[in-house]
């Protein structure tokens, strides 16, 4: 996943104009999140350049929220799962597809004991080329509808238009996902790095930092006196709450080892849920 959407940020800091490193989407600091949001799940999935997962939240009893760049391209089916814990350490006890190049089918997943579903992408996806019409939104509809789970609860249109400039710093806001550890080796340059164990539910705390038409960005910093960490590589797709309401999906980063400000898609305009209204989510 690391290279994919690494690639993916640095078309977007370009088309933007922006000169920093890029980052992805885990949790830079965090809390393990045990059942605290038992509705996001991580998804993986197969394109024509290999296997990558992302996070995503479930919405309705059929469909997952999660970005567009998580569902853009993506062959066969989806594997989903609510498991908090996935692996402390490697491997992952994952499926490999029997052919790659067609992706995951039903029986694949099934047979290892996780949900399926289908990937659908939001048609008017820039591609991170057009900061005015981001729309990397995207969902998965599963092939059964999950029990013993409650969906979460999209915020009403403009709930984040309603926040002043000047409360912004102070309002927090939570993303929870599958992002990968940062954290410095056990050997080696003791320099923070994103690792990929354990492979965990995590959530952070940050605080706004600026509101787009499209987008919203968050301080996220482990350091940051307000919060409590930021999101990394395989948080991507996972919801950003403001209290128990989703406002956003986790979209962007702007540095390599996943510090400094994170970006979020909004799902709070009219863009976002009239689509996803298609699907049955309001």
């Amino acid at each position: 996943m690391r290279a994919r959407v690494l690639a993916l940020l640095i078309a977007m800091l370009v088309a933007v104009g922006l000169t920093t490193a890029p980052a992805a989407q885990a949790s830079t600091g965090g809390t393990p999140d045990g059942n605290k949001h038992p509705n996001v799940g991580l998804i993986l999935f197969y394109d024509a350049t290999g296997r990558f997962r992302c996070s995503a939240t479930l919405v309705t009893p059929t469909v997952l929220l999660t970005a567009a760049h998580c569902t853009d391209g993506t062959l066969g089916k989806t594997l989903v799962t609510f498991d908090s814990v996935i692996a402390e350490n490697p491997p992952s006890p994952f499926p490999v597809a029997a052919d790659p190049s067609k992706g995951y089918t039903a029986e694949e997943i099934a047979a290892a004991g996780y949900l399926s579903g289908t990937a659908s992408t939001h048609p008017q996806y820039s591609n991170f080329t057009d900061l005015k019409n981001w729309n990397d939104v995207g969902v998965i509809v599963l092939d059964q509808p999950v029990a013993g789970i409650k969906p979460a609860t999209l915020a009403p249109v403009g709930t984040l238009d309603a926040i002043p400039t000047s409360q912004l710093r102070q309002t927090l806001f939570t993303a929870v996902g599958y992002g990968t550890e940062v954290r410095k080796p056990d050997s080696g340059p003791q320099k923070p790095t994103p690792m990929s164990y354990p492979l965990i539910r995590r959530y952070v705390d940050m605080p706004g930092q600026k509101v787009t038409p499209q987008i919203i960005q968050t301080n996220g910093n482990d350091k940051d006196p307000f919060g409590t960490g930021g999101t990394c590589f395989g948080d991507s797709g996972g919801p950003l709450f403001l209290g128990d309401q989703i406002v956003g999906v986790t979209s962007y980063g702007y540095t390599s080892n996943c510090r400094y400000l994170d970006g979020y898609q909004r799902v709070d305009i009219t863009v976002a849920r009239d689509w996803l209204a298609t699907f049955g989510v309001r």
